[in-house]
């Protein structure tokens, strides 16, 4: 029942955030969204990250709640970068986010790829499995925030 009720919730987010750009009365509210899911992110790689590290005991069902988390709200930021959003509000994100489109595309699927094979890992209930799947993502993260982040 727990499966299905994360299915249900996960695809009810997906489908919101497909035309999430339309909802954007004015572009520093697709900032603020895209700043907002993204500090959500962070929070659950970090969480992960300090079960790897051993930083905090490992625990298998909140390594696999945080991973499922992470991998269903990294589509959401990515919603909020559409055209004119690059003005209105402060933000990090560099103009080659918009002048170098697929660039970022790929950077993105290759983000969700990795974060896919994370939540296998955090399914697995296996500590070995979720550090070899973490570092990836984090490289993908790196790679992005590289490329598209400004200091």
């Amino acid at each position: 029942m727990k499966r299905l009720t994360l299915a249900l919730i996960t695809a009810t987010t997906l489908c919101g955030a497909l035309p999430a750009s339309a909802q954007f009365r004015k572009p520093e509210d697709a900032i603020k969204y895209r700043q907002a899911a993204m500090t959500v992110m962070g929070a659950h790689m970090g969480r992960l990250a300090a079960m790897a590290q051993g930083r905090v005991p490992y625990d298998a069902k909140a390594a696999a709640d945080n991973a499922s988390v992470l991998a269903t709200v990294s589509r959401l930021p990515f919603a909020a970068f559409g055209e004119g959003t690059d003005k209105g509000r402060t933000h990090r994100a560099k103009p080659e986010v918009w002048t170098d489109a697929p660039k970022f595309k790929e950077a993105t699927d290759k983000l969700f790829a990795e974060l896919g094979k994370l939540e296998a890992a955090g399914k697995s209930g296996s500590l070995d499995q979720l550090k070899a799947a973490l570092g990836p993502v984090g490289a993908a993260c790196k790679g992005c925030h590289d490329s598209f982040q400004a200091d």
